[in-house]
């Protein structure tokens, strides 16, 4: 299942686009970009004469919303690696020693199973970079309603079309940085602190 966040603030997709490029078209990766502003897609993938390694493939969406930016990486193609790892362990099994002259193929098979972690920190980085302040004053402005998706003001205790209870969702800060999250939050997503129970 492809994995999404928004960023709110004054961004483009070409902002993210560009430091993603610059971060991983290098070694064995080559990065392409399709499109560009208000909708650019972005392919990640190991180059097809790569020394070492197995293949993968990422595919990266990144598109104007309201108020900011959506990013959605897609399914990553981890067939070529866990190929290359199965190589690796029946090798092992063989011969121990054969396991020297593979590190190279092991550390690859590593970086490319982490890839889209490593793409979330490029983002987040990016984001803040950018616009972290503005993302805050922007969040605040308004409430969805769970129920009917009619954006309130913040202020609102029922929800100003369905009359639906707001209070669940009125926003709160993290205690350890002061970052603006949801209250159904567990983990703030700025810096990763575990968040009381409202």
């Amino acid at each position: 299942m492809p994995d999404t966040r928004f960023f709110h603030g004054d961004l483009k997709p070409s902002d993210f686009a560009r430091d993603i490029i610059a971060y991983f078209n290098r070694g064995s990766y080559i990065v392409q970009q399709i499109g560009r502003d208000p909708k650019i897609a972005v392919q990640i993938s190991t180059h097809q004469a790569a020394r070492s390694g197995g293949q993968t493939a990422l595919t990266i969406t990144i598109h104007e919303v309201e108020d900011g930016v959506s990013i959605q990486i897609g399914k990553q193609a981890y067939l070529g690696v866990a190929a290359s790892l199965g190589y690796t362990a029946l090798s092992a099994l063989r011969n121990p020693l054969s396991l020297l002259g593979r590190i190279d193929d092991i550390a690859q098979d590593i970086e490319s199973i982490s890839l889209a972690d490593e793409l979330w920190e490029v983002v987040e980085k990016t984001a803040r970079q950018h616009s972290i302040g503005k993302a805050l004053s922007e969040k605040l402005q308004r409430n969805i309603c769970p129920y009917c998706n009619t954006a309130n003001p913040i202020s609102e205790g029922r929800c100003i079309a369905c009359g639906a209870p707001l209070g669940d969702i009125q926003p709160r800060t993290c205690m350890n940085c002061g970052f603006v999250v949801r209250n159904l939050d567990r983990e703030c997503p700025n810096c990763h602190a575990k968040l009381p129970p409202w």
